[in-house]
């Protein structure tokens, strides 16, 4: 006897359902070996989200960021890329050891006050022709300058504040970075850098987090996307403006090597202005939950960890060893991990992400058994790395590599 058709809007919730079981299968497959928790990257979804980044650039190159990242052989894979050049990093410490490790353009992002790792960047001719170091205040240049045991000139990169300023400047909309939002501040700066023995301006960067930063298509939050979307673009027309008053004003002093700006949310636009050279993205790479709310893009989750089941509580919850991996930023709902397969367990809103256990809730417990894996997505991406020492490099239903994380080869900058 023939069935009826299903009605489209049963096929629409099937279909999910069927896909996160098949995806649920794989990466069981691939991992039956291996003892949870455990963390993993696929491949095929770092390499289709890789090349949808570069896409995006329409022919700019993409600098890689790393603490989206923070494991050498995956910031190799992506370098060994058409269209991906240099690195964004965010310790001195961290860019010493990526030159060290052959990496030939390393853009600190972030001030800094190491004092003996700017003793080492000013001695050695090859990290200092490596690393390019961004300052925004005369008085780190002066820090720099006290830390100096060598000669070697320190390349230098200016940040322009990215924030979008109202009501004369009482409505302040983006990260508390730069100081330097006007042009002639930045120009201004440029000058003293200049005429300051020992150091080479190369460099500008603006770094527009309100837009990269901040998804404008969030399920069931209708208004607040709205907002966020003219909030967005607004920010981009006053930007490409300001942005490329700062570039004439600095090129007037220097000439620079490169102008970087955005991530992995404004890719797009960012390359879209003539005044940028390149971009910068690292999350849509693994592409984490908060990457979850674009219009603009939809990447593949890449980085994925598993927990083991340990506990079965009673009906409809399983507890699970570990997951207390919250994400950096104001603490909320959404830095927190998210249990991602089997479909359609959550958290327990009184207990959260664990210390030690996680419990979960949900129909789909009463399914699973002890030592079962549950599946989860980091919301941040690159500190999922921070919890684990290996990542296991999946090729459809098997692993074909192990590599190190920075926590894997002792390293842990910040």
């Amino acid at each position: 006897m023939r069935l009826p058709a299903a009605p489209p809007a049963a096929l629409q919730a099937v279909r999910p359902a069927v896909r996160a079981s098949t995806e649920r299968a794989r990466l069981d497959r691939a991992t039956a070996s291996c003892d949870a928790p455990l963390a993993v990257v696929d491949l095929q979804a770092f390499d289709t989200n890789a090349a949808d980044l570069v896409r995006r650039a329409q022919g700019k190159p993409v600098r890689v960021a790393s603490k989206s990242v923070r494991c050498r052989a995956l910031l190799e894979r992506v370098l060994a890329r058409d269209g991906f050049t240099g690195v964004m990093s965010f310790s001195l410490a961290e860019s010493l050891w990526l030159a060290r490790s052959g990496v030939e353009d390393v853009l600190l992002a972030y001030p800094t006050a190491d004092r003996a790792g700017l003793a080492e960047l000013t001695a050695d001719p090859k990290l200092a022709r490596a690393v390019t170091v961004t300052v925004d205040d005369p008085a780190q240049l002066a820090l720099i300058d006290a830390a100096r045991t060598g000669r070697e000139d320190v390349r230098v990169c200016l940040e322009l504040d990215t924030s979008l300023r109202l009501l004369g400047g009482r409505l302040r909309l983006g990260a508390l970075r730069s100081p330097l939002h006007d042009p002639e501040r930045l120009a201004d700066l440029a000058r003293s850098v200049a005429r300051r023995p020992g150091f080479r301006l190369v460099g500008l960067m603006a770094y527009e987090a309100h837009v990269a930063g901040v998804g404008d298509a969030v399920e069931g939050r209708p208004l607040y996307s709205r907002a966020v979307r003219l909030m967005q673009a607004a920010a981009r027309r006053e930007l490409a403006v300001r942005r490329a008053e700062a570039v004439r004003a600095v090129r007037a002093v220097a000439e620079l090597e490169f102008v970087n700006g955005g991530g992995t949310g404004s890719v797009q636009h960012t390359a879209a202005e003539d005044a940028v050279t390149e971009v910068a993205a690292g999350s849509g790479l693994f592409v984490p939950r908060l990457f979850d709310h674009y219009r603009s893009f939809r990447g593949r989750p890449a980085a994925l960890f598993a927990l083991p089941v340990v506990r079965r509580p009673g009906v409809g919850v399983v507890t699970v060893l570990g997951g207390g991996y919250p994400a950096s930023g104001a603490a909320g709902s959404d830095r927190l991990p998210q249990p991602y397969l089997p479909a359609g367990l959550r958290l327990d809103p009184r207990e959260g992400a664990g210390e030690v256990q996680t419990p979960l809730l949900g129909g789909p417990a009463d399914d699973l058994l002890i030592g079962d894996k549950v599946w989860f997505r980091h919301a941040k991406a690159g500190e999922l790395c921070e919890r684990f020492s290996a990542l296991r490099l999946i090729d459809g239903d098997r692993i074909v590599d192990t590599v190190a994380t920075y926590r894997g080869e002792g390293q842990t900058f910040l």
